[in-house]
């Protein structure tokens, strides 16, 4: 077992993956992990053009991943790796293409700036629900409820029902997460997926008999069509989009926040400059990337820097070990919120880039802004933070704080 393989998910390497990921750079950038079942890239260059290369399929990566677990356990997961199989995230044009052509105009800046008011308005309601304690917890009071809040509004689902999505989205992404699968964490992602489809199903229905002005009439009316989009794939996007529209904002709110507040000089910068919030946020994005690597699947044999990359193998080009490369990044351990150019690929690269990117950024841009300019005081209350036993989606379990209420009350 290779050191870095000895270290994956311990304590060490959760608080800062980036040193392990430096070694690999530096020493075997094209790695193969014994316990992962795959090939590491470590480096920008071969992170962007994994993106880019046709040898490298997406939508094999689920049943590649649970191929490791016994033929019943496998049996098991079966609908689960169909169900994801139909996310717009986990399939090859031209099916891809397709799918993503459905919901791509919903999240063009031009769209989503739209949602400005919306957001703001959200962010300063969470806000003032906690002003009066001097306390909160970022995950909890804000980088989880202001996402899923967005993106629920936008399929049109209630409010209330926010706990349930956060639960269901867990345990699927710590399916996808785990490193490598194991059956009862399979099972109980499996189980998510069939209440969240249940869940939809009593949603569908009453939008067919009475649709509304959000994203899920928009898509049913085009299973209706029955040309573009049929039941199953109808599902596989809105609980795509149901996980992934919060999750990566909420480790984008999370991470940097907690940047920030390990970063004093930075923080008044940010907060003497409210319109650096654009470049502060790709800088987020780039320090601490919320997602840490993408999965990809070899269709054919081929080279890599001297390596032999079998077909059906799994390369995982890490998305963090590529925004913290000094070949792209100068002085790339640093935060610098001013940094340009800052072509990170926290978002992915080329044909599976990150749909809701403009709304991720969006949403970045008003809660650093507002957390800056009406908590000016704000302070970590722990010094060790715990973070999410995953190699893919990186961020706190949770991140207390504290604040003076009194005072910043006075000066908002």
């Amino acid at each position: 077992m290779s050191e870095f393989d000895a270290h994956l998910l311990t304590q060490e390497y959760l608080q800062n993956p980036y040193s392990y990921y430096r070694e690999l750079r530096e020493n075997d950038p094209v790695h193969w992990s014994e316990r992962l079942s795959a090939w590491l890239l470590t480096r920008y260059d071969d992170v962007a053009a994994a993106f880019r290369d046709p040898r490298l399929l997406s939508g094999t990566r689920i049943p590649t991943y649970v191929a490791k677990l016994p033929e019943a356990d496998r049996r098991t997961a079966q609908a689960l790796v169909d169900h994801i199989g139909t996310w717009v995230g986990f399939i090859d044009p031209p099916d891809h293409t397709r799918l993503r052509a459905l919901v791509s105009k919903v999240f063009t800046p031009r769209t989503v700036e739209q949602l400005r008011d919306q957001i703001q308005a959200i962010t300063d309601e969470l806000l003032e629900a906690v002003l009066p304690t001097g306390r909160m917890d970022i995950v909890a009071d804000l980088a989880f409820p202001l996402p899923a809040t967005v993106i629920g509004e936008l399929l049109g689902l209630p409010r209330e029902d926010q706990q349930r999505f956060k639960q269901w989205s867990n345990d699927i992404t710590q399916f996808l997460g785990a490193g490598t699968p194991h059956i009862d964490v399979t099972r109980q992602a499996r189980d998510s997926v069939n209440a969240i489809k249940d869940y939809l199903s009593v949603i569908f229905a009453e939008r067919r008999r009475s649709p509304q002005d959000d994203l899920i009439s928009r898509l049913l009316e085009v299973v209706e069509e029955g040309e573009r989009l049929n039941e199953e794939e109808l599902y596989g996007m809105c609980v795509f989009l149901l996980v992934a529209g919060h999750e990566t904002t909420m480790s984008l709110i999370t991470n940097g926040v907690l940047a920030l507040l390990r970063n004093q000089e930075q923080a008044r910068a940010l907060r003497d400059d409210p319109a650096m919030a654009i470049t502060a946020v790709e800088e987020f994005l780039r320090y601490d990337s919320p997602i840490q690597h993408q999965t990809r699947v070899a269709r054919e044999d081929f080279h890599l820097d001297g390596k032999h990359v079998k077909a059906g193998q799994r390369v995982l080009p890490l998305l963090g070990a590529a925004n913290r490369d000094p070949a792209r990044f100068e002085d790339p351990d640093r935060l610098i919120l001013s940094r340009k150019p800052n072509r990170h690929v926290a978002f992915g690269y080329g044909l599976h880039y990150c749909i809701g990117a403009p709304l991720a950024r969006l949403e970045g841009q008003i809660v650093f802004n507002a957390l800056l300019q009406g908590l000016p005081s704000l302070s970590l209350t722990e010094d060790t933070i715990t973070w999410r036993e995953d190699t893919s989606m990186r961020s706190p379990v949770t991140l207390p704080v504290r604040f003076d209420a009194g005072a910043d009350a006075r000066r908002g």
